[in-house]
């Protein structure tokens, strides 16, 4: 206590020192270059802190209107005692850091260590070596049609006899749903019968959430919050003191950790005693381990999968839903397109009709340009570099590339990119009515999936099941918000909407 205690005077100490020398002048970073860095107001000792805690609630807005000024779309941020930060919302940039000089920006440490007590060695943690393995094996077995097939027997699973009917009941019963809640659960269960082979049963409301669904919701916020402090190091203190939020996050991990182990030797002794049944193999979980590998490297792996199929999928879903309510033309182009495709009903909603569905894509890709599931992603460079719009970049330094900015950035998508507009992910204007193609839109402009060699390997499959459930939801009720106010973005480990998502269900008229 004595260390913590000291540590927290001298930090007070040197802000007030900073305070009274430095407040009246403020000074913007200037690169080796002699440019202006266009980053934020920063002082001697304590970089941007001032102006980071009067932006605390607003992060996202206040980084998109600095790379909004800066010609480059890039600004330069120096925090207290943490290394200096690039962050940009420049496609160039994007792609020289995730494609063109892959190899100078890993994930580094600084990250690893942020998400490591949570994500172990998972393929979303690690760099190097251990990433590619991972990497080779994930790649073989997201390829596979037998797994395509089985997440989409799943989907209709839980959607026939969860989802729909707890919606019908809703439509019957006038009752307020938080469907970013719902649409969670459905995920969380979907995606740990993918994974894990298992079902957690969370769509079943008259049931307390399981108390794994809570631990991980735990793990996953203090996880993001350390990377969102405004004195790095503080985190590290409070971990090493088994104090507040670190303390809360050692017992969700003992629980996330210890459940998946359970469930990992529950599969293990399934597939010994049963090597004949092939139904055992269809999940990813029953395919590691046939594989060969060992218990800590699986359930990294699985938690990582979980993690990534769950909050991304109910993110986007959840905001596509709030978008369509205030863009009702937009919400019945849909359904005409599902029941096109469908042909009234006479054709079943498989993986190669979910493919014809060009509109209820676009939707979606236009859902995440403005409100993406991942706001910011970082990597740290290896050695000193400079990106191609000239930012010099120091050995050790954080590199940010940023989703949401870039999503609101007149540069890359016109004057009208606050509005939701699928049409411009069409080659023609007049999107689907027009019979237009969706048009390749490079994935360094529109990084929601990342790209290069880390794309996303769950991107298809994440589409395969927002297109299904919305298809599903869309064709059969009205989804009527039952507030007005726009409703807040918040960035975790991904993005979702403060308050959650309060609707009224009504059944749509035939």
């Amino acid at each position: 206590m004595f260390i913590f205690l000291a540590f927290i005077s001298l930090g007070f100490f040197l802000f007030l020192y900073s305070f009274f020398s430095f407040i009246f002048h403020p000074v913007h970073s200037t690169s080796s270059t002699g440019r202006d860095d266009h980053g934020p107001p920063t002082h001697p000792i304590i970089g941007c802190l001032i102006s980071f805690y009067k932006n605390r609630y607003r992060l996202l807005d206040w980084y998109t209107d600095l790379l909004s000024k800066s010609p480059t779309q890039t600004v330069v941020v120096h925090r207290l005692g943490a290394r200096r930060i690039v962050v940009t919302a420049n496609p160039a940039n994007v792609e020289y850091m995730l494609k063109t000089n892959f190899s100078n920006f890993p994930k580094g440490t600084p990250f690893t260590e942020i998400l490591g007590d949570l994500l172990g060695y998972g393929i979303f943690n690690v760099d190097g070596e251990l990433w590619s393995t991972q990497r080779k094996l994930a790649s073989h077995e997201f390829s596979t049609r037998s797994l395509r097939e089985f997440v989409v027997k799943t989907l209709e699973d839980e959607v026939d006899h969860r989802l729909i009917p707890l919606l019908e009941e809703a439509a019957g019963s006038n009752k307020v749903l938080d469907l970013q809640e719902i649409l969670r659960r459905f995920a969380f269960d979907t995606i740990c019968k993918v994974s894990l082979g298992t079902d957690p049963s969370c769509l079943d409301l008259d049931h307390a959430v399981p108390p794994l669904v809570k631990a991980f919701d735990s793990a996953s916020e203090i996880s993001a919050m350390r990377s969102m402090a405004p004195v790095f190091w503080f985190w590290k203190i409070k971990r090493v003191l088994n104090l507040g939020s670190e303390k809360k996050l050692k017992d969700a991990l003992r629980l996330v950790h210890g459940s998946v182990l359970e469930i990992i030797r529950n599969k293990r002794r399934i597939l010994e005693e049963a090597r004949e049944n092939r139904y055992c193999e269809s999940d990813l979980l029953s395919r590691l381990l046939l594989a060969g590998h060992g218990e800590e490297v699986v359930r990294d792996m699985v938690i990582s999968f979980i993690m990534a199929g769950r909050d991304t999928t109910s993110s986007a879903m959840t905001w596509l839903f709030w978008l369509l309510s205030k863009y009702p033309n937009q919400k019945e182009l849909i359904v005409k397109e599902v029941n096109s495709v469908l042909e009234n009903g006479e054709k079943p909603l498989d993986f190669e009709t979910l493919k014809e569905m060009k509109f209820v894509k676009a939707c979606l890709c236009e859902s995440m340009r403005l409100y993406p599931p991942v706001a910011w992603d970082s990597k740290h460079a290896l050695q000193g570099d400079t990106l191609p719009d000239g930012t010099r970049i120091g050995k050790g330094d954080r590199v940010t590339y940023f989703p949401y900015g870039m999503g609101r950035m007149e540069e890359l998508w016109g004057k009208d990119r606050f509005e939701f507009n699928p049409d411009r992910w069409f080659d023609e204007p007049g999107g689907i009515e027009g019979g237009g193609e969706l048009k390749l839109v490079s994935p360094f402009k529109f990084p929601v999936f990342q790209a290069g060699p880390r794309v996303c390997l769950g991107k298809e499959m994440a589409f395969t099941q927002m297109k299904y459930v919305v298809a599903r939801i869309l064709r059969r009720f009205e989804i009527v918000p039952v507030c007005e106010d726009r409703p807040v973005f918040v960035p975790l480990l991904t993005g979702h909407m403060a308050g959650g998502f309060k609707v009224m269900v009504r059944t749509r008229s035939s």
